[in-house]
């Protein structure tokens, strides 16, 4: 009879030992850092850049910048200007002084939420000189350089979807003919 009783307790120990386990109200076990609903991003590589040609006059689109007190005018060249499929919007930047003169730039935009910028070439002559391994760098929200944050946020990329906007709907933008709500990111009533 003990030993019926010793059997019996030996086998009822791991069963009452497992439900008291599952009765826990607290877990030993650190729970994942992220939620299994948010996914790794897909690997994002950059395509090629080949450098476009010389920006024409008869090409360029002038563009305003808000609350710019620069005497300078800004342009950016609408038959370059090119969503890529890595999802770069990259054009030529034409900054014209008061006096004339002309800084050149053939750079990238990438409508992440943050938003980033780089410079691929810089206008030397009539002629473009690749910049040697430029690095991506983020757009001022404060300072002299408003027109990135202009490109970036109002012209080029469609807020709050943080991607390209369609070419033709670029060139509008840059025109100053995007309608308030299109400009938004909200659908038009």
């Amino acid at each position: 009879m003990k030993r019926q009783t010793l059997l019996l307790l030996l086998f009822a120990l791991p069963a009452t030992a497992l439900s008291a386990e599952r009765e826990r109200p607290f877990i030993d076990e650190p729970e994942p850092g992220t939620p299994r609903s948010v996914t790794e991003p897909d690997y994002w590589e950059e395509g090629a850049a080949p450098l476009p040609a010389w920006p024409k006059d008869a090409d360029l689109v002038e563009f305003q910048v808000d609350n710019d007190e620069s005497p300078f005018r800004y342009f950016i060249d609408g038959k370059h200007l090119d969503a890529g499929a890595d999802g770069i919007v990259r054009y030529t930047l034409v900054v014209e002084s008061p006096t004339g003169a002309r800084n050149v730039s053939f750079e990238g935009i990438r409508c992440t939420p943050k938003g980033v910028y780089k410079t691929y070439a810089y206008g030397v002559g009539d002629r473009f000189k690749a910049v040697a391994e430029g690095d991506w760098e983020r757009i001022p929200t404060r300072g002299y350089d408003k027109y990135h944050g202009a490109l970036y946020g109002q012209l080029l990329c469609v807020p709050l979807k943080f991607e390209p906007r369609p070419k033709k709907d670029m060139i509008r933008a840059l025109r100053g003919r995007l309608q308030t709500k299109a400009n938004t990111g909200f659908l038009p009533d």
